[in-house]
């Protein structure tokens, strides 16, 4: 059987890389031939992350596109990323339709915000719909969480599963040693996010100074540069979980906004396989994550200095919430348990 995955992003790509590509090696074990069309190429990416958009790039994305659109019935199966054609109306999700094409479509983030909660007027005008539009022609919405779920249900799809983001145990090693001369607090993500980060930056600060402790921030090198207590290193697909093996709790701070509610809390999920316990904001998806068993929710400036209190001062706490964190990703948010949820739909015979 073959299938087309039309992805945003190169494997370079968060997104792109968690959602679609880590599994390629498992479907193609299951005698499924896999191929894939990216929307944006590396080059792309490395303008994004630096602060800039390059016009030519993203024509020249949208024109590639238009021409593997032209191949879709070589498949089986054709499995999309968020839409086919950013901030373009619905209308070839519905002639693949018509057209008989059942498409998946797959959404790890509460992309359609980027339209009906937009600034300008005009693009909330003629595109706040427009996701709803994709989810409704799709044959099934593959969403991360309940949030993106229940958007899903709203408009109208005709079948909805969810499959939460989730990591490769075997790329995950776990903490040994919980004792550390200098207690570091870790946070890990894109430019983009490090906007949450910033929201509790001061009380970090704060709390790092009166410690003695290091924050590290994975991932927003570009745009930042170090100075204590903060240490920026950069993202390296073959340093970063040695990065957050190192880390003594993981952060996941988040504001209270419907873009953030649909979020898929990875970064919980990559510090809880790694053993690491996790103190996080008690928004969308996070609340499920994390127990009284595997961190903290805060909410407060004065919750989060608790929360880093407790396990600045507790070092058996911390192993027993890292231990703990690491038992609920094998068993509810690892590839090779998701894997198999991916193979069955995509084997199903033309019956979705």
């Amino acid at each position: 059987m073959k299938v087309l995955y039309l992805t945003k992003y190169t494997s370079a790509g968060a997104s792109s890389r968690m959602r679609s590509f880590q599994y390629f090696p498992y479907l193609e074990n299951s005698d499924l031939k896999i191929s894939v069309s990216t929307f944006f190429n590396d080059r792309y990416l490395e303008t994004l992350y630096n602060g800039n958009k390059n016009s030519m790039l993203i024509l020249k994305a949208y024109l590639k596109r238009f021409f593997v659109l032209f191949t879709v019935f070589r498949y089986d199966r054709v499995v999309i990323e968020y839409e086919i054609f950013p901030y373009f109306p619905a209308w070839i999700e519905k002639f693949l339709s018509k057209l008989g094409i059942k498409y998946i479509v797959d959404y790890d983030d509460a992309i359609f915000h980027n339209y009906d909660l937009n600034a300008n007027k005009w693009i909330k005008k003629l595109l706040g719909n427009k996701i709803d539009q994709v989810m409704k022609f799709s044959s099934v919405v593959v969403a991360g969480n309940q949030y993106l779920a229940k958007r899903a249900k709203i408009a109208g799809a005709k079948k909805i599963i969810i499959i939460p983001t989730v990591i490769d145990l075997k790329e995950y090693k776990t903490k040994r040693d919980y004792e550390s001369k200098k207690f570091r607090i870790g946070w890990i993500g894109s430019p983009s996010t490090y906007k949450y980060v910033e929201n509790i930056k001061k009380g970090l600060t704060a709390f790092a100074n009166q410690r003695d402790a290091e924050i590290v921030i994975v991932g927003a090198f570009t745009q930042h540069k170090s100075e204590p207590p903060f240490v920026f290193v950069p993202w390296q697909k073959h340093t970063e979980t040695q990065w957050i093996r190192s880390f003594d709790v993981g952060l996941m701070p988040l504001d209270d906004t419907p873009w953030s509610r649909g979020k898929c809390s990875f970064k919980l999920i990559q510090y809880m396989a790694a053993g690491i316990p996790v103190i996080a904001s008690p928004v969308g998806m996070n609340k499920e994550v994390v127990t009284e068993r595997n961190g903290f929710l805060a909410n407060s400036s004065e919750e989060w200095y608790n929360s880093l209190s407790e396990y600045a001062e507790n070092v058996s706490l911390r192993k027993k919430h890292g231990v703990e964190g690491r038992k609920i990703v094998e068993k509810k948010y690892a590839l090779q348990v998701t894997a198999e949820a991916w193979k069955q739909l995509l084997m199903n015979n033309g019956n979705i």
